[in-house]
């Protein structure tokens, strides 16, 4: 009785959070108090909270990050804009006129500051990849990536053709891990000295950086990459059609 009832108990918890930041409760910019703090001022369970932010951040109300407080960022809903890929390579691949040299290829056991990255549990053993993505016709060093991948499938880096390929291409085809979820997340930093000295830049100098973590049909992650970009030497463009036009 009480599973059916949880759709319905989430979606009221959303509105009444949503008419409270319409109303100037909590106005953009600021941050909604915690999941704790707001279980106790609605009465309702921890997992009735976390899906009615699920479904106010997907709606574009608020911002959520793992680690960081829950900020919100508009108080009327964003027109929806949609994207199409005739592959999901076309997103997460590189252009095919680039390579990855390896400088780094390391065993690690997945540790506190590790598991944040990995979404994995501490202790489990993984298999560590630093290099740099060149352009072939130029060498023009494109980025700094870390690779992370599990354990079992560190022969990879043997393969003749290991720096052409994108990894969880490799392990898909060499150990039929099927990919069922890719996630892509992109925000600026700056660089540390071993990708600065690698890269010919200065430390400190600001970076574009792309997580992407691969996911099996289980939900578990197989690998794991953080490329560091310098400015004016990567550009990812994208055409976005909004879907408003289709209801006119």
């Amino acid at each position: 009785m009480e599973s059916s009832k949880r759709p319905v108990l989430y979606k009221n918890v959303s509105k009444d959070l949503l008419s409270k930041i319409q109303s100037g409760v909590w106005a953009v910019g600021d941050n909604l108090p915690s999941e704790a703090q707001l279980c106790e001022m609605l009465k309702v369970s921890r997992q009735t909270i976390r899906h009615a932010l699920q479904h106010l951040s997907e709606a574009g109300y608020i911002h959520r990050r793992q680690g960081a407080a829950t900020r919100v960022i508009s108080t009327s809903s964003p027109r929806k804009f949609s994207q199409s890929f005739n592959s999901l390579g076309e997103i997460l691949n590189y252009p095919r006129n680039t390579y990855r040299k390896n400088h780094i290829e390391e065993y690690v056991e997945c540790d506190v500051q590790l598991q944040k990255l990995l979404d994995a549990p501490i202790g489990s053993a993984w298999y560590h990849i630093g290099a740099v993505r060149l352009e072939e016709d130029s060498d023009l060093r494109l980025a700094w990536t870390d690779i992370y991948i599990l354990q079992q499938f560190a022969k990879l880096t043997q393969n003749k053709n290991h720096g052409q390929h994108m990894v969880y291409a490799q392990i898909e085809e060499e150990y039929g891990v099927s990919m069922a979820k890719a996630d892509v997340e992109i925000y600026a930093s700056t660089f540390t000295k071993q990708p600065a000295d690698l890269l010919g830049v200065e430390v400190g100098s600001p970076c574009l950086v792309v997580v992407r973590k691969y996911y099996d049909k289980d939900g578990q992650p197989f690998e794991v990459s953080v490329t560091q970009h310098p400015e004016h030497r990567y550009t990812f463009k994208m055409s976005l059609r909004s879907s408003n036009l289709e209801n006119n």
